[in-house]
């Protein structure tokens, strides 16, 4: 979620004595407390993480819209910097590439998202969304229903599999902006494709075994599946 401020405070922060970038992120963690204050909350870097007990988890990005309606974060790292982001066209390229593929980009990057989570899989949402746009634009089932997800999500781990283990970043839908790797998603992904054949031999199997398929995909995608 980006949360934009008023540009005022980006003069003021940017000559903060020492971070001004993590001072900045602890303000608007103090301000969020104010209305969730028995929430967890911690500044992580870029984002200020917002845990609900639902299992939801808001990541609450402060910046400042820039004339050509990028935005300008804050990012407290290595000493403290500012970064540039232009979340407008890569969410129009995400919503025209998903109307193009029957929906099915979408609940594919939300699928992603639950396998990182349970494997602490060192892979950013945007690099996910980056690849799985690349992904299914020739995906031979694009077209299909969710009936051939279990496909679609074996093919998909195959495909990052097989990412360059050397490539350092990626050109993100939309704005084409540099997404960096956080580290090496491939390994990961090699092993849950060898799940996703089991479970789908399990599901093909005569009789059908449903329920080992769906420990199969618990082991993936965490103990909410098939939800």
């Amino acid at each position: 979620m980006v949360f934009q401020l008023p540009y005022a405070m980006y003069g003021q922060y940017d000559v903060h004595e020492g971070n001004g970038q993590s001072a900045l992120l602890q303000t608007v963690k103090r301000s969020i407390e104010k209305t969730y204050s028995t929430t967890s909350i911690r500044a992580d870097g870029q984002v200020i993480l917002v845990p609900f007990s639902d299992g939801i988890t808001f990541e609450v990005v402060p910046a400042f819209i820039n004339n050509d309606d990028s935005y300008t974060f804050p990012d407290a790292n290595s000493g403290g910097s500012w970064k540039t982001t232009n979340p407008r066209p890569e969410i129009e390229a995400i919503r025209a590439r998903n109307n193009a593929c029957n929906s099915n980009l979408v609940p594919l990057c939300r699928m992603m998202r639950s396998w990182k989570d349970k494997w602490a899989v060192p892979i950013g949402g945007l690099l996910i969304d980056t690849l799985a746009y690349q992904f299914i634009e020739f995906y031979e089932h694009r077209d299909k229903s969710y009936l051939y997800y279990d496909f679609m999500c074996r093919d998909f781990f195959r495909w990052m599999a097989d990412q360059d283990a050397n490539q350092e970043w990626w050109r993100s839908p939309g704005s084409g902006q540099y997404v960096y790797g956080k580290g090496l998603f491939q390994y990961k992904a090699t092993r849950c494709f060898n799940i996703a054949v089991e479970a789908i031999a399990h599901e093909t199997s005569s009789p059908k075994q449903e329920w080992s398929a769906k420990q199969k995909w618990r082991d993936i995608f965490g103990t909410a599946f098939p939800n």
